[in-house]
């Protein structure tokens, strides 16, 4: 039985693991848990490619790394999840550069942004953390089924939250073009669908040894938190310590250590679908607001019909 639990960190996930050979792919990897995540895993031998919209952040993500760990086999890609097009060519690029991914830790995110809209017109919050990722998944699949017929392979790792509690997606009016915005109702929507994502994707490429884990990391403090004021960061703590008593801030390597245990962990080994956190998966609980994951976000039916939405929405393509 795993004793991990919210203290634990990424080199307690890892200590035991062997990742050579394999290559991991990490968005969101210039700053924080992504950076953490790929960090980690590299000192543990992996090939680990940092996605990530700034090259120059990038590279000094990736200049951190080494300085910690001199050999890690480190690469950079240019990924912009607001952007359609520039999805697309990530994904023709990676296809082009790489010959496998074993993991696929879709990381990066927004959280309680003003009312904004990605390059392609989609709420910023949801169009950035389910949409781009929904669309760049699809176009890693096929280095995905490339490198998924080795044990501990063909797994995807979806950064969801705790703030999914928030509230359920709202699949009439994803986009908020029919009522006011709330920035913290978006976000629940986008955390919802994460896990919803993760839902759909077990159902499709479960049988073909792909497996799909949404996971939440914690309350950290990393710059995701940047688009809110003082008085939103106080409220949510404030929120947040009313309902969970024993509510703790992790570190960032605690905050990542959940990425890892869900992308590595035997215990998980043909199984998928389930939302993760503290490195245990959460019992479905629609009362607690101090843990669980909600049933209305692992609710078959309406990861189906985000999966149609998101389709007709982004125009990706899943390979059958």
């Amino acid at each position: 039985m795993s004793t991990f639990g919210h203290s634990t960190t990424t080199d307690d996930v890892l200590a035991d693991r062997d990742l050579t050979g394999q290559t991991v792919f990490i968005t969101g990897a210039n700053s924080g848990l992504g950076q953490e995540t790929a960090r980690a895993m590299a000192a543990r031998g992996a090939a680990v490619v940092m996605a990530g919209r700034d090259s120059a952040k990038l590279d000094e993500a990736v200049a951190a790394i080494r300085a910690d760990v001199p050999d890690a086999a480190l690469e950079t890609i240019i990924c912009d999840l607001g952007n359609l097009a520039s999805i697309r060519a990530c994904g023709a690029e990676a296809r082009a550069r790489f010959a496998k991914i074993d993991l696929l830790i879709n990381n990066a995110g927004v959280m309680a942004c003003p009312l904004a809209h990605t390059a392609d017109g989609f709420e910023m919050q949801f169009g950035t953390n389910h949409l781009g990722h929904f669309a760049l998944t699809a176009e890693l699949l096929p280095l995905i089924e490339a490198g998924s017929g080795t044990k501990g392979s063909g797994r995807i790792v979806n950064l969801s939250s705790r703030g999914h509690h928030f509230a359920p997606v709202d699949l009439d009016d994803p986009n908020f073009t029919e009522r006011a915005y709330d920035p913290w109702q978006s976000y629940g929507h986008s955390k919802t669908a994460n896990i919803l994502f993760t839902v759909g994707l077990e159902a499709r490429y479960g049988a073909k040894g792909i497996h799909a884990y949404a996971v939440h990391p914690g309350g950290i403090r990393t710059n995701l938190g940047r688009h809110m004021t003082e008085e939103m960061t106080a409220a949510l703590i404030e929120r947040v310590t009313k309902s969970d008593s024993g509510f703790a801030w992790k570190t960032i390597p605690q905050g990542a250590a959940t990425s890892c245990w869900a992308a590595t962990a035997p215990e998980l080994e043909g199984t998928g679908g389930v939302y993760c956190e503290d490195c245990h998966v959460a019992p479905v609980d629609n009362e607690s607001s101090a843990g669980g994951v909600r049933s209305y976000a692992l609710d078959p039916a309406a990861a189906e019909r985000l999966w149609t939405l998101s389709e007709q929405l982004t125009g990706a393509h899943y390979p059958g």
